[in-house]
């Protein structure tokens, strides 16, 4: 059989279990494709690939050769280079991905998808770290990639398309997870500063003692902000440990806590004025703020026993609380969200034979939650607008919510050259939703409102209940020693959201909505050899379900989209000391069913914010064995901003130069130059309320650093 097809068994010391374990333990879902970075180091053979091991969709690490999933990952060679401020700027580097940043830390997500926004936006993706969910299925919010702990990750690592059958609810257009280091001896100690004030510090620290292994990572971060009363105050802490008991049993776990207190800043109204250079800078919301915070812990255990099963077992607990203004509302009401979960990910696995793999598991979860929304200060606007909209609580509710999902994997190898990967998981979901203020459409105090009634809606106290099935199929064709294809098909799904059922207005007392669903498709092409490496993967996709809120803020399962696309990544060794990287994507994301929006039929417009073409591409320069150099041209195509495609963004492109010089073996200098040109761009354009608006970008900026790293 050939080398690069064989389930190869882990065995059991420490020093060989230590990388398996970080995955087992973390139940992560992932299998990565090596990175540009990640290929320079190993020069790109398909020897050198097999020994890179990679989290597999399977929750534990495999050969990159036998990976059979649409993956992509950020290395940490990249993760140093890059030192992002933002996620966007180290994710966006990868085939498919496309994250918008809002103002500070806030952000929107894009894998092959149009830029999601809404209440159930981010349902449409599973973000997490160390393969456990940032936030509960049904408790998701559009900006929570801030939670994760991206600036100490070893690596970031991504599924394109839905990552059934070991992750299921969210996991509709892909999933994202940060991974973070395994503990060693020594540490690191990084100092950075910027414009505006900002300045940044992040700290490693580790212990090995053999059967016991600890690190602890911490970062801060201050910033001003380049529009006014825009600055944000973030610090995040993990730790992570290992530890192998006496009887064998692998214990692999830590815990990550975050805070962010922000000063946001609003849309920039007008048309084209990200370019007004007296409005560009300015901020039309200077009261609207976000404060977060977050923790997440777990332990995973797992062991190998003699009759070949591997047990892991995972329990975590996650806890989330955010406070906001919602300057996007009329009255400006604050918002405050927070659960709590309890949550087992179970996993078992047994090498059949050496063609063979077959695992069964579990997922459970049980989470409390709650929302309060309350306006303080009076609405300023038209009569109707300040009679629908009082001072007092909008809502006031709870909702417990449980999460169960087995799920069977089986993975076969051929000697002809071809295996297969198949799935299925079944995922019930039940909420019991408590509303403890009046039932219906009034204030607060049980008075109804004028002109025709009060904006926000109470539903009385309800339970509901969704099932959904994930099939997986996966086929993978060695074509020869280098080069290989690949088809799958894969069904994704998500639950509506709480907030989409329950956070009702107008004349909705019941949301009758039905979980949204994807069918999946793509053809995929990857090789290496010694000088390069590249993937080229088309995928198409039938979304049905899609909640949505029409004209009259009604809540429905009224929209029906598809989405087809071509992903472009690899790298090429154009000299010794030169080096071309890059990934570049090709889209169409429409709408596929009649709705009349602002008189518009959209049945066949282009999706909003869904650019048909974004990408990068560095040019690397290692001009001495110490000194190295990046080059990046950053490119965002032109899109529409409303559904009607009668407003446009022009797109823009940025370039950025990175550089770093090794002082010594232990002190490195950093200096990253971001926008060279000082292009006034929109990292984000939308048109709503009859205006354009855009979350501006910001202009060149230049960030130094020193590393020193210590044993």
């Amino acid at each position: 059989m050939n080398k690069q097809r064989v389930l190869s068994k882990p065995t059991t010391t420490w020093h060989g279990v230590a990388p398996r374990l970080l995955g087992l333990s973390c139940a992560v879902g992932l299998a990565a494709l090596s990175s540009p970075g990640a290929m320079a180091q190993s020069g790109g053979t398909s020897a050198e690939i097999e020994e890179i091991m990679v989290i597999s969709s399977t929750r534990r690490p495999e050969s990159l050769a036998t990976a059979n999933a649409s993956v992509a990952v950020m290395s940490a060679e990249e993760l140093r280079l890059i030192s992002h401020q933002h996620i966007q700027e180290a994710a966006n580097r990868l085939a498919g991905v496309n994250i918008n940043r809002n103002n500070g830390q806030e952000s929107l997500t894009s894998i092959r998808s149009p830029v999601l926004t809404g209440a159930g936006a981010c349902g449409a993706f599973l973000l997490a770290e160390q393969g456990i969910p940032l936030r509960a299925a049904g408790f998701c919010n559009v900006n929570e990639l801030f939670d994760a702990n991206s600036e100490n990750a070893e690596r970031i690592e991504v599924i394109r398309g839905p990552a059934t059958a070991y992750y299921g609810s969210n996991a509709v257009h892909g999933m994202i997870n940060v991974v973070l280091p395994n503990p060693r001896d020594g540490g690191d100690v990084m100092l950075e500063a910027g414009p505006r004030g900002t300045k940044r510090a992040n700290f490693t620290i580790g212990n090995d003692y053999g059967n016991f292994k600890h690190m602890i990572l911490a970062n801060g971060t201050r910033e001003e902000g380049f529009r006014d009363d825009s600055g944000y105050d973030q610090q995040k802490l993990s730790w992570r440990y290992q530890y192998t008991t006496a009887g064998g049993y692998a214990l692999d776990g830590g815990f990550t806590v975050t805070n962010l207190n922000q000063e946001t800043a609003g849309y920039v109204e007008g048309k084209d004025n990200y370019k007004n250079k007296a409005l560009w800078d300015t901020n039309p919301n200077p009261e609207a703020y976000r404060d977060s915070k977050s923790m997440r812990a777990w332990t995973s255990v797992s062991k190998e026993f003699d009759n070949g099963w591997e047990i892991v077992a995972t329990p975590y607990y996650r806890k989330a609380d955010l406070n906001f203004i919602q300057h996007f509302l009329p009255g400006l009401p604050t918002e405050d969200n927070q659960h709590s979960s309890l949550g087992l990910q179970f996993g078992s696995y047994k090498d059949l034979s050496e063609d063979t793999m077959i695992s069964f598991g579990m997922d459970v979860e049980a989470t409390e939650g709650s929302l309060l929304q309350e306006q303080r200060f009076p609405t300023v606007g038209a009569p109707a607008l300040v009679a629908q909209t009082p001072v007092g609580k909008h809502y006031d509710y709870d909702v417990d919510a449980t999460q169960m999902a087995p799920f069977v994997h089986m993975e076969h190898y051929w000697d002809n050259g071809f295996d297969v990967s198949l799935g299925l998981r079944y995922e019930r979901m039940e909420y019991d939703y408590d509303n403890r203020m009046l039932t219906g459409r009034t204030k607060d105090n049980g008075v109804a409102c004028g002109f025709g009634g009060c904006r926000y809606n109470r539903p009385a106290d309800r339970s509901d209940t969704f099932a959904n099935w994930a099939p997986k199929l996966g086929i993978r064709y060695q074509i020869n020693d280098t080069h290989n294809a690949q088809l799958r098909v894969n069904k994704g799904y998500r639950a509506p959201q709480a907030t989409e059922l329950y956070r009702l207005q107008n004349t909705q007392s019941v949301a009758d909505l039905d979980s949204v669903e994807i069918d999946s498709y793509e053809l995929g092409l990857e090789g290496a050899a010694n000088a390069w490496q590249y993937q080229i993967t088309a995928y198409y996709m039938d979304k049905d379900n899609e909640i949505i809120t029409d004209s009259a803020r009604i809540n429905l399962n009224n929209s029906h989209t598809k989405h087809r696309g071509l992903e472009l990544s690899g790298a090429y060794e154009l000299t010794e000391s030169l080096r071309l990287a890059g990934a570049y994507n090709f889209a169409r994301h429409t709408y596929e069913n009649d709705e009349f929006s602002g008189g518009v039929n959209i049945n066949g417009n282009d999706v909003d914010t869904a650019p048909r073409r974004f990408g990068s591409v560095q040019l690397q320069w290692q001009a001495t064995p110490t000194l190295f150099a990046e080059l990046e041209w950053v490119n965002s195509g032109a899109y529409y901003s409303n559904p009607e495609n009668l407003n446009r963004y022009e797109g823009h492109d940025l370039l950025n130069l990175r550089a770093r010089w090794q002082a010594t073996s232990d002190l490195t200098f950093a200096a990253n130059l971001l926008n060279l040109t000082d292009e006034m761009y929109a990292e984000r354009a939308d048109f709503a309320f009859g205006r354009d608006r855009y979350f501006t970008g910001e202009p060149l900026r230049a960030f130094v650093s020193v590393n020193w790293r210590f044993n």
